[in-house]
């Protein structure tokens, strides 16, 4: 369970404080000075951090909280058997200081480790490993070098990393300056970015990517930085006990492979990133997804798939059209082929309800083919590499998989196997042999892609829906 306390408004730049008096409930005020601070946890059942609003940390999704930031966070206070209590701060100038001074048991708001920051607090093992990327809008002239951001519009957030390294590039560099804004996020300065208020902004690599889809005409200039690491900050303390209870949890989900799980489930499929496409698919949503829509959401309710899932997966096989033919002889909105189109009861694959219809029977079909062992959302990755190329090849990867000492029921390690089954030294080992994996791997890809496209353009993301309790 996942409490938020703190605050009514829904402005997204209003500081969302955590007050003395709701901290001083939650046991981090006048701490018990012979109890260390991983016992008070357990104690008191509360883990409370405070984190940011944003694509990479924490969000509402139609599905409710996510964000990598808040996965990780909700295993920490699952392994203390403890409540998570989340203070969603507007102000990134806040979060470190209310870890300095223990309004919070720490901050996760994807901080980057910066030589300021020990200075006010300390650091966990690193979870990410990010870039700083100096961002420009396409049909504008891209800077080479730092030099030539200056005399440009140019703005960071105020307190962040970002400005922190324009500062120490200042001395050097007489004539650059930027703006620094306390009222905006990452992503706003993005979006300021792609409306043409601004000329130049930095961004994390991450974040970037979760929102390059959404701003297709953004470019990356130059990495600023080397990589650098993401990871939770504390306060400085003699009492090491929460602090090494974290680092422990991070390296065990680095050691057993769950957070290369957890990167790859949120930044997976978002590792190659087509403009034109981009651009098409947003074209094609407008005009032509409309006519199909209702019967996608009819065929999804009727076999329990998310319609939109379902219309992501007919657009990559027929761009929504429904007299689509392949090479190979599949047809239709779907792309069924004629054997399997006869099992299912599809007299005509041509007929946009009876493909759809037949694509959403066969998708959950399949499903439930593999629902006995495998967990979401590998299961539904998987579902989708098994109605691209068939659900014994899939189990072919898996076993693969397996032989290269990953998971067979993780989707990121049947991704890793599955092009190994169009080299003969490994197919020929496998019960079904042959097959086009590494097509099935851009095929799952390009879905999840243009189902979070869907998500996001019907159920968007915003601040405003997230409901606080005034601090008082």
């Amino acid at each position: 369970m996942v409490v938020i306390p703190a605050l009514k408004t829904t402005k997204r730049s209003a500081p969302w404080l955590l007050s003395i008096a709701v901290a001083a409930s939650l046991g981090l005020s006048a701490c018990n000075q012979t109890t260390s601070a991983l016992q008070q946890v357990k104690d008191s059942k509360q883990l409370v951090v405070v984190t940011r609003n944003s694509a990479t940390t924490y969000y509402e999704s139609s599905d409710g909280p996510a964000g990598l930031e808040y996965e990780l966070l909700k295993r920490f206070a699952n392994s203390l058997d403890a409540e998570l209590s989340l203070i969603v701060s507007g102000n990134l100038q806040e979060v470190i200081p209310m870890a300095a001074n223990s309004e919070v048991h720490f901050a996760a708001a994807g901080l980057t480790i910066t030589e300021d920051r020990k200075n006010f607090v300390r650091f966990s093992e690193p979870y990410q490993e990010i870039t700083q990327q100096l961002i420009y809008r396409a049909e504008n002239v891209r800077p080479r070098n730092i030099d030539d951001a200056a005399k440009q519009k140019f703005a960071v957030i105020a307190g962040s990393s970002h400005a922190e390294l324009l500062n120490k590039l200042k001395p050097n560099h007489l004539d650059l300056t930027w703006q620094e804004s306390t009222d905006s996020d990452e992503e706003d300065m993005l979006n300021r970015v792609w409306r043409k208020e601004l000329d130049l902004t930095i961004a994390d690599s991450n974040t970037l990517i979760l929102n390059r889809r959404l701003y297709p005409e953004l470019r990356v200039a130059f990495d600023l930085t080397e990589p650098e690491s993401l990871a939770w900050a504390f306060p400085k303390s003699d009492d090491d006990s929460l602090f090494q209870a974290a680092n422990q949890f991070i390296r065990d989900l680095k050691t057993s492979g769950e957070m290369n799980q957890l990167i790859e489930r949120y930044y997976g499929h978002l590792d190659k990133f087509d403009y034109v496409e981009t651009k098409r698919f947003g074209q094609h949503r407008q005009q032509r997804l409309p006519e199909f829509e209702p019967f996608f959401i009819q065929a999804g309710a009727r076999h329990g798939v998310d319609w939109q899932l379902l219309a992501a997966i007919g657009y990559q096989e027929s761009h929504w059209l429904p007299r689509a033919k392949s090479p190979t002889g599949v047809r239709g909105i779907m792309m069924l082929t004629l054997p399997t189109a006869q099992q299912l009861g599809v007299k005509s694959r041509l007929d946009p309800v009876q493909s759809i219809w037949g694509g959403a029977k066969y998708f959950s079909q399949l499903k439930g083919s593999l629902k006995k062992t495998v967990s979401e959302p590998d299961l539904t990755w998987l579902t989708l590499a098994a109605y691209n190329i068939g659900l014994g090849h899939v189990r072919d990867a898996q076993i693969l998989a397996e032989e290269q000492g990953g998971n067979r029921y993780k989707w990121l390690d049947v991704k890793a196997a599955l092009p190994l089954l169009q080299q003969k030294r490994w197919h020929a080992t496998t019960r079904h042999g042959y097959a086009r994996g590494k097509e099935a791997v851009a095929y799952v890809t390009n879905i999840r892609e243009y189902y979070d496209q869907l998500r996001e353009a019907y159920s968007p993301l915003q601040a405003s829906s997230i409901r606080f309790e005034e601090a008082s």
